[in-house]
This record gives structure tokens, C-alpha cells and sequence, in this order.
């Protein structure tokens, strides 16, 4: 005789052969049938309840990107699947795996406009690789697993809608799950491409790698590649880590969320190697005409950022493996030697300001903190805004175990505590850093309490300067008047205590050591709120300082604001 078994049940066991432990949600009428198999499953498959079903898709994400493997949240119907949508955005457009199981109304309540009913697969169209409506009770569990497969073959997103009566529902318990099949390769690159890539970087002078999370886990190739052909190296935001920040050919990031060697290093170049990244501000960042060599295992993306010279269908590690196996060893070039001193001159600038005394407080002494207590696979997630930028340029990481993460494309506020989350709960013995403004902060904050319910010891770091900061930049930018930035001061740290974290608010530099100490020791979450001067970062995108774009006044006026009046350009280093 056939064993049965609950379809919800059923379901439970194919995430658990995927490998998941955790699922995010706030449970809900249309989603009792899986709540109830959930407390069947106990021990297993842990549900975290969160105080915002946002928070538990953004941390879905942060799940996926920290691990590579399927992160995994739900919502009822209605208002619950609808509070999805940022994090689900954020997964689709950053490239990570995520299910995300939606409640329904009881199948025989359908199409009746029963309460909170609501035809949520044209909703959740444009955001799912995978989007689906459970049909049947038997069906449930081979529907998750297609849904499973679709997103991690397509990192995107796999929606299923699951009727709130399916999951009750007696079904034979034969379902096979199909994770053990599931199989991972790589793309071998075309050696005539890769014979005419460096054909092309051999015949520059002023060659550039820029390299994005496609290629994570290919440091040492990047390296390679790098020192072979004497070419300064260039990341985007989401590639934070992949390589020591002390490299020496590292230039930092580009673009607005930048460092001045970066943006300029591209300026210069004469040919960029375009190895596993869609960077959305090519064509605003690159020279018109460099020659570009472009490496993806997404044949979509090939020319889509800038016209190309060479093009490259291959896995990111294996591709600069055979280029730096190719071509003939180039000595270290003018231009190099003049990156890195222009790198050298940009981190002493930076680390001029680490014992500044200045009230308000500026960032760098805060930054120069976290590095200090900063453990070697320690994780850190950034929010959206200013903190990107003082994040990028002043968390001084590894390249080993240090791990980096935030919302990249999107660029959704309010990621720093959701990605905390995650990232402790997937990696319980590693320290965890968010690191927020008082914005993006106030966005999610409420979900402190998820961090003291499941004794997550985490180390929240507020940089409260009552603005939206990166807002208010652009329009200054835009020469508009500063409207709808200003943030009423809050006390994070008082808070934060009131969830049930440690807090500590820090006004000046010597409070500081005191306050990471006890955060280093603590075994329960804490909040830091470190007041900091309302001063806008080092503009790097706009360093490029071209004496036919710019008048002499206004150069001179740029390099005072920003005190760089030392620190000269690498045009003027070359």
C-alpha cells in the first residue's frame, strides 16, 4: 500500500533535498496549510518570522547572493505577496536564486472575489523567471521543485501561487525530488576569441580589467590576468571582496559609487577587458573609443553596454585563465606605475582623515573601527546610499573569506538589516556588519526584533545625518533646491534597546573604540548610531577634472571643497 502524506508536507521535503533550512514570512490566513506543515517540520526547516514580508525577500536574496544556493520567503495573498516586491526586484536584477511560495484562497473560493482574493500571477509576471499556480494537490510538490530548478538555471526568481486547501490534502508520498540531478558547469570560451582578445590587449598601451561578480571566485585569475599583460584592475560595486582591497594593481570601483583611481584609470585606457559584469553606466563611464573585449556566459549581453571588438561566450575564471596562458609577458608599463601612484596618493588622502577630530564626526574614523574589529571572514552588508561609497572606498576587505554584500542594481534602501540576517543565519560562526544611513536605516529597522528573537548577535552600524544624503547630492547636481531630504533626528541606539539590542550612540571620535569593543563581545544584536556631519562624499566621477569641460575657477573651487589640492590628477602623473 502507498504511504500518503500532506501535499504541504510533501513540498517541505523537496526544499529540504535543495538544502534549504530557513524560510522568511509572516503567516496569514491563505498560508495556514504550509504553516501547519512547517510545524510538522520543525528542526529541519526553520520558519523566521520577520516583522515585514519586504524584510524577508530582501533577506532571501541576501541568502542567495551570500551562498550561491536558492534563498527562500513566502507572503499570503494579497497583501502579503504584495509586500514581496522589493526584495523579488532586488533578486532579479542582482541575478540571485530566489522561490517565493504565495498564499492563495481556498481553490473552491476562487474567482469569487473572496476576501483578500486577488489574480496574483499577472502581478508577479515581470519579476519571475518561473511563475506558476498550483492546479492540484498532487501537482505541489513537482511544482516547487520545477520552480527551484528555473531559478538557479536562470538566477532569477520562481514564483508559486499555492491554493490555501492544497496544502492539507492527502497525496501518495512518491514525489522523487530532483536536486540530486542538479548539475553546475561552466562555459569553455572559443580559443579563436580568445586568441583575438589578446591580439588586442597586446597591441594596447593602456589596457584596463574591469571585472563584476560574474567573476567571483576567480581572484587569483584576475590577478593573473592583470599582472601578465600590465593592466590596472577596475570592480564593480557587487564584486566588493572578490580580490585584496591592498592589491596593488587595484584601482577600487567606478562610476558615482567610485574612487578617483578608478574613473580614471578608465578615462585613460585605450582598451577595457569587460570580464563578467553588466554595468549599467558604460556607455556613461567608458571611453567611446576604447577597445573592448567583453567576457559573459550570457550571450545577451555581449555588446549590449558598448560596442565591442571581441567578443568572449565563456565562464569569467576559465576565460582570464586562457587569456593570461596566451600572449607574451608585458613589462610594467608607464601607465600602470602611474595607477599606482595615483592609488598610493588616493589611500594616503583617505587615511589622512582616520583620526580627524571633527564634530560632527566625519566617516573615515568610524570605517577605520570596523576594519579594526573586522574579523578575517567576516561579512558585510551595505545599504543604499551614501554608505555604498564610504563603503566601497574605506572597508579595507581581504579577498579571502570576507564577503560583501548589497542591492546592487535596484538599489533598494533599507537592505543593510534583512542582508544581516541572512548572512548570520547562513553563517551562524562568522561576524556580521550592516552598515546603514539613518534613511535606509528607519526603512527596515523594525526588523531588529527578528535579530534578538533568534539571537542573532550582529553589529548594525548607523551613520545618522538627518539627510538623505546621496538624494540631496544629486540635487545639488542638478542645481535644484535641497527638498524632501531631511531626515527628524532619531535615537537609533535608544531604539534599537527598545527591540532588545545592545545600543550605543557615539558623537565623537573617542567613543568610538569603546562602543566596537563592546559590540566585538556582544552576544545579542547591536545597534550603533554614530552622528556624522551632514558633508557630502568626494564626488570621484567628477574628478576626471578636463580643462575643456571645466574652468580654472572651477577646478581650483572643487579641489578646496575636497581638500585635494595636493593630490594630483593621473593626467597629471602621466
Amino acid at each position: 500500500m502507498t504511504a500518503m502524506i500532506k501535499s504541504g508536507l510533501a513540498m517541505l521535503d523537496v526544499l529540504e533535498r535543495w538544502g534549504v533550512d530557513h524560510i522568511y514570512g509572516i503567516p496569514g490566513g491563505s498560508f495556514n496549510s504550509v504553516m501547519d506543515a512547517l510545524c510538522e517540520k520543525r528542526g529541519s526547516i526553520r520558519h523566521i518570522q520577520v516583522r515585514h514580508e519586504e524584510t524577508g525577500a530582501l533577506a532571501a536574496a541576501a541568502d542567495a547572493k551570500l551562498t550561491g544556493g536558492i534563498g527562500v520567503c513566502f507572503g499570503s495573498a494579497g497583501p502579503g505577496a504584495t509586500h514581496l516586491f522589493n526584495g523579488l526586484y532586488d533578486a532579479q536584477m542582482d541575478h540571485a536564486p530566489v522561490l517565493a511560495l504565495i498564499g492563495q484562497v481556498a481553490s473552491t473560493a476562487m474567482n469569487t472575489t473572496a476576501f483578500q482574493e486577488m489574480n496574483e500571477n499577472p502581478m508577479l509576471a515581470d519579476v519571475s523567471v518561473y511563475n506558476r499556480t498550483v492546479m492540484t494537490p498532487e501537482s505541489l510538490p513537482a511544482v516547487v521543485d520545477e520552480g527551484i530548478r528555473h531559478a538557479l538555471g536562470h538566477r532569477g526568481v520562481a514564483t508559486v501561487t499555492i491554493p490555501v486547501d492544497y496544502g492539507f490534502e492527502d497525496i501518495p508520498d512518491t514525489y522523487a525530488p530532483s536536486a540530486p540531478s542538479h548539475r553546475a558547469g561552466f562555459v569553455s570560451p572559443n580559443e579563436r576569441d580568445v586568441e583575438e582578445a589578446v591580439r588586442i590587449i597586446q597591441l594596447a598601451e593602456r589596457p584596463v580589467l574591469y571585472a563584476g561578480q560574474g567573476a567571483r571566485g576567480a581572484g587569483d585569475a584576475i590577478l593573473a590576468l592583470a599582472d601578465k599583460f600590465s593592466m590596472p584592475i577596475v570592480l564593480s560595486v557587487l564584486a566588493k571582496g572578490i580580490i585584496p582591497d591592498a592589491a596593488e594593481n587595484f584601482m577600487g570601483m567606478a562610476a558615482r559609487v567610485a574612487t578617483k583611481p578608478a574613473n580614471e584609470a578608465l578615462a585613460a585606457s585605450d582598451c577595457i577587458v569587460f570580464v563578467g559584469s553588466d554595468f549599467p553606466f558604460a556607455k556613461f563611464f567608458f571611453p567611446e573609443d576604447v577597445r573592448f573585449i567583453q567576457v559573459d556566459t550570457d550571450s545577451t549581453k555581449l555588446g549590449r553596454r558598448h560596442k565591442t571588438d571581441a567578443a568572449i561566450l565563456g565562464d569569467a575564471g576559465e576565460t582570464m585563465r586562457r587569456l593570461a596562458a596566451l600572449g607574451e609577458q608585458k613589462p610594467v608599463s608607464d601607465f600602470l606605475k602611474a595607477c599606482r601612484l595615483n592609488k598610493r596618493n588616493w589611500d594616503t588622502w583617505l587615511r589622512g582623515f582616520e583620526t580627524s577630530d571633527e564634530v560632527p564626526m566625519r566617516v573615515e574614523p568610524v570605517f577605520r573601527e570596523i576594519n579594526r574589529i573586522a574579523e578575517d571572514d567576516a561579512i558585510f552588508v551595505t545599504d543604499v546610499g551614501n554608505t555604498t561609497i564610504h563603503a566601497i572606498r574605506l572597508l579595507r576587505m581581504n579577498g579571502v573569506k570576507q564577503l560583501f554584500t548589497t542591492s546592487g542594481w535596484f538599489a533598494t534602501m533599507g537592505y543593510g538589516i534583512p542582508g544581516g540576517i541572512a548572512a548570520k543565519l547562513s553563517y551562524p560562526s562568522r561576524q556580521v556588519f550592516t552598515l546603514s544611513g539613518d534613511g535606509a536605516f528607519s526603512m527596515s529597522m523594525q526588523d531588529i526584533t527578528t535579530q534578538v528573537k533568534y539571537n542573532l548577535p550582529i553589529i548594525n552600524v548607523v551613520f545618522s545625518n538627518n539627510s538623505l544624503g546621496f538624494i540631496e547630492a544629486e540635487q545639488e547636481d542638478t542645481k535644484q533646491p535641497r527638498y524632501g531630504v531631511f531626515l527628524e533626528a532619531v535615537d537609533f541606539a535608544k531604539a534599537g534597546e527598545a527591540m532588545g539590542a545592545r545600543g550605543y550612540t557615539v558623537t565623537k571620535r573617542g567613543e568610538l573604540a569603546e562602543a566596537f569593543d563592546a559590540a566585538r563581545g556582544s552576544d545579542r544584536p547591536v545597534v550603533i548610531d554614530v552622528k556624522i556631519a551632514n558633508t557630502r562624499p568626494f564626488p570621484a566621477e567628477a574628478m576626471v577634472l578636463d580643462p575643456q569641460q571645466y574652468s580654472a575657477q572651477d577646478i581650483e573651487a572643487f579641489k578646496k571643497r575636497y581638500a585635494v589640492a595636493d593630490m594630483p590628477t593621473l593626467r597629471e602623473l602621466l
